[in-house]
């Protein structure tokens, strides 16, 4: 990403305003920050805007797979999270071969669906694998998992296979899985011909970063890397290379997403564990169990959540249970690992209670009244604005860690406030005791 000089040197320099900053320097620091757009500027020559495009352009390309329901991968510009944010999550794909049920695999695929946080969590992509070296058995695979799965798709087949399924699936925009040394001019000819992305592969990163240079002057741009690591070592290693030759030295061969076929069973949730903490894009997994699922779904949703801005729920009354004239009225704060955290304890107490949420920028209990953003003006403000308190006289509960609180809301409120629980997992006992 060019710096804010870089950007100032191609501006016209005039000082207009009409970019609504009241300098180009100022806009040249707003574009290095990625807060505005060249477009804003509507002074600036096309060729500074190819120049800036181009210079602007992510060390790492953005490769979409699939229509509609489509997976971005790459578009990343950094080594860490915390100096700016990575931005497109891995995906996760599995398996279908074309000797197997496909409408009952799929079936099967579509049941490991979780929801944590407010989020729903499911797998991305099916690879549709040709094992039965039959070109039409495996188109016919393909067309029936065109039929049922409306996400994106992954064909792996050899070339002198593939192109039947091609006929059929090119309009889904499939990734092709995989070229290598010795079929790369074939790949790469298909993947330009029916607009595919295509993926490289070479335990060697010179022969890879090679194969890739290559497919590229065939005329195939969205490519995906695949470094054939066969252990953790591998992985990690190779995986590292790559991304900081992409980002740090901008070697442009090797900027493309990395993906890894892992396989299936322990280790190879352990190399998907892996890709997923190390620049992977993509994992190919022959099978996957609920157990298995879970985690690796919770670790990408915690790597690729903004460190600087957490996820957050809406402020506003949440009913839960059914609650009537004298349930009792609970509040917290909007982030959201506490909202669902509150409220799955409040459910486990089959209790019936108002849950009021207070905005307090996505912060915790503590630190969100160490900041000052939940205080008692702000909760009385959130309860009249919910107008829960004409729906109900039950007592208003406070969380335990912020009981210092309580006098003054009970000022502001002129209701009975009662110091709840300081541990979530207590509130169905409190629940049961409150009187």
């Amino acid at each position: 990403m060019p710096t804010a000089i870089e950007f100032f040197k191609l501006l016209p320099k005039t000082n207009c305003k009409d970019c609504g900053q009241p300098t180009c320097l100022a806009f040249a620091m707003l574009l290095a920050n990625q807060k505005a757009k060249i477009d804003d500027c509507p002074h600036v020559s096309q060729s500074s805007k190819d120049a800036l495009e181009a210079s602007a352009a992510p060390p790492v390309r953005t490769v979409t797979i699939g229509t509609g329901k489509e997976i971005r991968m790459g578009g990343e510009t950094v080594l860490y999270r915390h100096e700016r944010r990575f931005i497109n999550p891995i995906a996760y794909a599995l398996t279908v071969s074309d000797t197997c049920n496909v409408t009952e695999r799929i079936g099967e695929i579509k049941k490991l669906s979780f929801e944590r946080v407010g989020t729903v969590y499911d797998i991305d992509a099916v690879s549709v694998r040709c094992d039965s070296r039959d070109p039409k058995r495996f188109a016919d695979a393909v067309d029936s998992a065109m039929k049922i799965w409306d996400r994106p798709l992954i064909l792996e087949c050899v070339p002198e296979i593939i192109e039947e399924a091609l006929i059929i699936a090119s309009s889904r925009r499939p990734l092709i899985y995989c070229a290598d040394k010795d079929n790369i001019d074939i790949m790469a000819a298909l993947a330009k011909k029916y607009s595919c992305p295509l993926a490289v592969r070479d335990a060697d990163i010179e022969v890879l970063a090679d194969l890739a240079e290559r497919a590229k002057e065939l005329g195939v741009n969205d490519i995906v890397l695949d470094t054939a690591a066969s252990n953790l070592k591998e992985c990690i290693e190779r995986h590292t290379v790559v991304r900081r030759c992409a980002v740090k030295k901008k070697f442009r061969p090797f900027g493309h997403p990395i993906m890894d076929r892992v396989g299936s069973g322990e280790y190879a949730i352990a190399m998907a564990a892996m890709s997923t903490m190390k620049y992977g894009s993509l994992v190919i997994l022959d099978d996957l169990k609920n157990y298995e699922a879970l985690p690796l779904f919770t670790l990408r949703q915690n790597i690729y959540t903004d460190p600087q801005v957490p996820i957050q729920v809406k402020q506003g009354l949440y009913p839960i249970g059914g609650p009537s004239e004298h349930s009792p009225i609970f509040f917290t704060t909007n982030f959201s690992l506490t909202y669902f955290t509150v409220r799955a304890d409040i459910e486990r107490s089959k209790m019936p209670v108002w849950l009021q949420i207070v905005d307090t920028e996505g912060l915790s209990v503590l630190t969100a009244y160490s900041a000052g953003k939940f205080t008692a003006e702000h909760v009385a403000d959130a309860l009249n604005e919910s107008n829960v308190l004409s729906m109900s006289d039950g007592p208003v509960v406070i969380p335990g860690l912020v009981a210092r609180m309580s006098a003054k809301l009970r000022d502001l409120l002129n209701r009975n406030v009662v110091v709840g629980t300081t541990e979530s997992r207590d509130i169905p006992k409190f629940l049961r005791d409150l009187k």
